[in-house]
């Protein structure tokens, strides 16, 4: 399976006012339906060369899901054993599948908060008590470097008709070891990152928890290395309302169906693509696809139970998209 990695589809956004042109990059269409497969590749192809990993040996992460999705089927083709240290905040969906591809799964934290902190601290203990390999996504280069191709497909692609590129922050390897590649082909890239409301990648607001999944950093939890704020031109904050709202309205409206955190990113670039000529293009990272969502945002009764459903939302997105 991890031989049908990359390629993945441009999809451009039907929108009624003259502005910037908004490419989404695909990444569902990838094995696992994301894009973290390519990084889950990277690391362990990576701790392969260094000698990190034997043949039948070890690996341990802290996952929202996506990573260990992408570990999970990795392990499973080279024949390793793959401990997902997750929390309650994780997508039921993402998690059967893991242990359908023989992940073993080690819960942490209550109720459905993120537990990112202790999950951390789980996955290094786990690790030197058994002698895993912890991959440790947020400070592993291998993540970064994994987008290199990524970055390579969308200038194959577009060539230097790429104005914006916008996705989403958690680990920062999607966006930053993207933006990376590409801007050493054009160096005038604006790159735009998007946290979750409640985030402290780009400075901490007012309390709030958020049900945005793999994307962003919870209060307690340490910043990754991967994100190099330098390479990030515009900072932007979304809502769980207008993450949510927006990857709804995709799939009611256009049938493009996206996860919580590209609803965000999408709802984000929306905006600013209003701001912008329409000689412009944005890409849009979309990181993962709607499927491992149904039984939460998809879901109008969680919805309604978590007080996360807005019509005004919705009726702006309408003023914008054919």
């Amino acid at each position: 399976m991890s031989d049908l990695i990359g390629n993945t589809p441009l999809l451009a956004l039907p929108l009624k006012s003259t502005c910037a042109r908004v490419l989404l990059k695909m990444e569902s269409f990838n094995p696992t339906g994301t894009a973290k497969i390519r990084m889950a590749k990277q690391m362990i192809d990576d701790a392969e060369a260094r000698g990190q990993l034997k043949p039948g040996g070890k690996i341990v992460e802290s996952t929202s899901g996506n990573t260990g999705l992408g570990l999970a089927m990795i392990a499973a083709e080279r024949g390793y054993e793959f401990t997902a240290v997750v929390d309650q905040h994780a997508s039921k969906d993402k998690l059967y599948a893991m242990q359908a591809m023989g992940a073993k799964l080690h819960y942490v934290g209550e109720h459905d908060g993120l537990a990112t902190a202790d999950r951390d601290a789980t996955a290094e203990r786990i690790a030197r008590e058994c002698g895993a390999y912890w991959t440790e996504q947020h400070n592993n280069p291998a993540n970064a470097n994994a987008y290199t191709q990524l970055a390579n497909e969308l200038y194959d692609s577009l060539g230097n008709k790429i104005d914006y590129l916008i996705g989403a922050v958690g680990t920062g390897g999607s966006l930053c070891g993207t933006a990376r590649a590409l801007k050493s082909y054009l160096p005038q890239l604006q790159v735009v990152g998007v946290e979750p409301l409640g985030s402290i990648i780009f400075g901490e607001d007012e309390q709030h928890d958020y049900y945005q999944s793999g994307t962003g950093t919870p209060r307690g939890a340490e910043i990754g290395e991967l994100i190099d704020y330098q390479l990030i031109d515009i900072a932007k904050k979304v809502s769980d309302k207008q993450a949510f709202e927006t990857a709804r309205y995709l799939a009611k409206h256009h049938g493009i169906f996206v996860g919580g955190s590209a609803g965000g990113v999408i709802y984000q670039a929306l905006q600013l693509a209003q701001t912008l000529p329409e000689n412009e293009t944005m890409v849009v990272l979309v990181c993962d696809g709607g499927e491992k969502y149904i039984h939460t945002i998809f879901n109008d009764v969680w919805m309604k139970d978590k007080n996360l459903l807005d019509s005004s939302i919705t009726r702006k997105l309408t003023q914008l998209l054919d």
